[in-house]
């Protein structure tokens, strides 16, 4: 009897823990040009994620400005060039852009920001990056949100 009640605590229990789930992360860029998390999972009861980057480093936004986007990663290599080519008035991205999915303001080392996005607008199946658009940091500064 002892066993089946342990046995409905246990299933209860995970049926119970989706909705306590957390649906944030913290990222840190440094000025190393890193982030300290490699991946992000977003849980599948989230409604809404947000994502805080906190530049950790000295360095200021002009020299090693950091951001963290969000976008398909079939789609990143060619929204990190023409974000370069936006400049630094427009955090190196192209306002409006549908293919970017989230993405912080630019910070210079100790600053922050956060963005919260719907997980709506999340395919199951697809392949997402996250990256900094800051031109030469893509390529390195750059991780994998799973969903």
């Amino acid at each position: 009897m002892k066993l089946k009640k342990i046995a409905a605590c246990v299933l209860l229990s995970a049926t119970v823990a989706p909705a306590w789930a957390a649906c944030e992360a913290t990222i840190e860029g440094n000025d190393a040009m890193q982030f300290n998390l490699k991946e992000i999972v977003v849980d599948k009861s989230c409604k809404q994620f947000t994502v805080t980057l906190k530049h950790v480093g000295k360095l200021a936004k002009a020299s090693m400005g950091h951001n963290w986007v969000l976008a398909k990663t079939a789609d990143v290599k060619d929204l990190a060039a023409e974000g370069a080519k936006a400049g630094p008035a427009k955090d190196y991205l192209n306002d409006g852009d549908a293919r970017i999915v989230a993405h912080t303001k630019l910070l210079g080392g100790g600053e922050s920001d956060s963005v919260t996005f719907d997980v709506s607008k999340l395919a199951a199946g697809t392949e997402y990056t996250y990256f900094c658009s800051f031109p030469g940091h893509w390529a390195v500064m750059k991780g994998v949100l799973k969903f």
